[in-house]
């Protein structure tokens, strides 16, 4: 078998495919020469290796205590202040109600449908949806892959939860947006409830932003415990369904304008997938290990293999 000199061997890069593509075993011998090991023989470190089993059983996610004890107890600090903010909110006066009603020609045209908009019912019906969404990470915590990871999965997705509560909260605080109910001047929607501060909170949809967070966050979850899986298409289609049918219905009670519904949908989303793609396992597909063997010409080697999947 022909020898190749250590120096011009770093040069060179070994992919080796996964499955039933696999070709060739790159392996640094302890006489600093490369060898090439035919991975169809029974000798081969790479089928004696527990590389898949680690890969399969093993969490794609690290947590960190201390970044991650950060990242959430600051969210949970922002959510408290951004409750402390919206409960603080003053209420508004007839004078500044009147005001904002002789300013509703002016709400973009997206949005101008719904102003007025006031259905109880379609109130009481959002909330089905959205307490369903809070289940489903839970749900996914049935699943095989997922279940021997369940403390690991909890504090992400109370990391999620938290993330979308602050900027959620932060915002509604800070922010006076009519809803939609207090340009309701039917007589159905009454005087005291169009003047209260929870009436100037429709900047962005809260019920919406938590929903779309918890079930990508779920999908995202299962996706990557299961990457060969063939019904993530019906966990994705599922999880965008769900918040958007919270986003419906609260547009139908008058709570949200279309803006508002669709940034805390995107909100939602973003930190529900993200949350966990930002802890995935750097180079989880490179794997170097201890080899040793014989070659197909009959040569021994000891060394070091790299493997990279793909």
């Amino acid at each position: 078998m022909k020898k190749i000199p250590l120096i011009s061997a770093l040069l060179l890069a070994s992919i080796v495919a996964m499955g039933q593509n696999q070709f060739s075993n790159l392996v640094i011998a302890d006489n600093q020469e490369l060898s090439l090991v035919d991975l169809e023989t029974e000798t081969s470190p790479l089928k004696n290796s527990s590389y898949n089993s680690v890969q399969q059983n093993g969490s794609p996610y690290e947590w960190n205590w201390l970044v991650d004890g950060i990242w959430t107890g600051t969210a949970l600090g922002g959510s408290a202040l951004g409750l402390y903010f919206i409960q603080t909110k003053d209420d508004i006066t007839e004078e500044e109600l009147a005001k904002i009603m002789s300013e509703a020609e002016d709400i973009i045209g997206i949005d101008r449908w719904a102003a007025g908009n006031h259905n109880e019912t379609a109130s009481e019906l959002s909330d089905i949806p959205f307490a369903f969404s809070f289940l489903t990470p839970f749900i996914m915590l049935f699943d095989d892959e997922i279940n021997n990871h369940t403390g690991q999965v909890l504090g992400l997705y109370l990391e999620s939860i938290a993330t979308t509560a602050a900027f959620y909260s932060l915002s509604a605080g800070l922010v006076d947006k009519s809803r939609p109910y207090v340009y309701d001047d039917s007589g159905e929607t009454s005087l005291d409830r169009r003047l209260k501060n929870n009436g100037q909170r429709s900047f962005y949809g809260g019920h919406i932003a938590a929903s779309a967070s918890a079930t990508f966050f779920a999908a995202k979850i299962y996706s990557d415990f299961n990457p060969d899986a063939e019904g993530k298409v019906f966990v994705w289609t599922a999880a965008a369904l769900v918040p958007a049918s919270v986003a419906y219905l609260r547009i139908e009670a008058g709570q949200h304008f279309l803006t508002d519904v669709a940034l805390g949908y995107l909100m939602g989303a973003t930190v529900g997938y993200f949350t966990p793609e930002l802890h995935k396992k750097k180079n989880e597909n490179i794997d170097i290990y201890p080899s040793g063997g014989r070659t197909i010409m009959g040569d021994e080697y000891n060394g070091m293999a790299f493997r990279y999947t793909f």
